[in-house]
């Protein structure tokens, strides 16, 4: 009833399929522990729910959007009555680690496209194109399995992408995509209208979790450990920004409301720092003037 509630409110159906997954996992997590009303939900059960998530390693960020999902789900109870009082409010979620996106060198980025990759796959096609797509675009995983082939504008070079907030943005893509996604269209494209990824099983989407198991199989492949989907997105910012994009072109192009959430690209690793500095400081070598000490 809650996500028909989402549907009626006009949410996207990624953040649907998201909110479903998430209050999934707590419905499972209740039933565990017994409760199976939801009137008795309340303020130690949302909290060990997410200490136990926790506990097994899930990222803060996770768990804040966990936690998000659960707060809507429970407001919503009190709002039509099924609940007394809604148990979420006032409840912080973890803090978020102020840490920097992890990116890979554009070497490393293309060992996972190649090394990466078994082309005497069946599903090479599709999952080359998949990671093509979130490192030469910056997508995130729900705008590319989103996508629809009308709202891709091959020869233009042009996705119109659906985002956060159902945002339509425009974001361009290269000459290689290009020609990957017209062959994708030649072998795949029946309707306009369809998904441009499928799970094979009539017209529904490909999910999350085949995203990930995609690049978490294509990395382990290559040597390359702690990427995920994400990872590209964060490649294709770093790159950019790296080859003299202006911020709030990158920022734009990914869909960030605040420029300071594009801004963490800019931090710049040790070997960058110590790179520029033998480059450019005049006591960082043994040259004619000799050593300053």
């Amino acid at each position: 009833m809650y996500l028909e509630h989402l549907r009626a409110q006009g949410k996207s159906p990624h953040t649907i399929v998201n909110y479903k997954v998430d209050l999934t996992h707590f419905k499972d997590y209740l039933f565990a522990q017994g409760i199976t009303d939801v009137g008795a939900i309340d303020l130690m059960s949302i909290r060990v729910f997410l200490s136990s998530i926790l506990g097994v390693g899930e990222a803060k960020t996770s768990a804040a959007r966990r936690l998000s999902a659960i707060r809507g789900f429970t407001s919503w109870l009190r709002d039509m009555g099924y609940a007394e009082s809604d148990p979420s409010v006032g409840l912080k979620g973890p803090k978020k680690n102020d840490s920097i996106p992890r990116a890979l060198s554009y070497e490393q980025t293309m060992k996972l496209m190649t090394d990466g990759l078994d082309e005497k796959s069946k599903t090479y096609r599709r999952d080359r194109l998949l990671m093509e797509m979130m490192y030469s675009s910056g997508l995130r995983v729900s705008e590319v399995i989103g996508l629809n082939w009308d709202s891709v504008e091959i020869e233009e070079r042009c996705f119109r992408v659906l985002g956060k907030g159902d945002k339509e943005r425009f974001v361009p893509f290269g000459e290689p995509l290009r020609d990957m996604l017209r062959e994708w269209r030649d072998l795949t494209c029946v309707d306009e209208h369809a998904p441009v990824f499928s799970s094979g099983k009539g017209a529904e989407r490909l999910t999350v979790r085949t995203v990930d198991r995609v690049v978490l199989r294509a990395a382990a492949r290559a040597g390359l450990y702690g990427v995920t989907p994400h990872t590209l997105r964060h490649c294709c910012a770093t790159h950019m920004l790296e080859n003299g994009a202006p911020l709030r072109i990158v920022q734009e192009m990914l869909g960030h409301e605040s420029i300071a959430a594009t801004q963490r690209y800019l931090m710049i690793t040790s070997d960058q720092i110590k790179k520029m500095y033998l480059e450019a400081h005049p006591m960082a070598s043994d040259t004619d003037n000799g050593s300053a000490l």
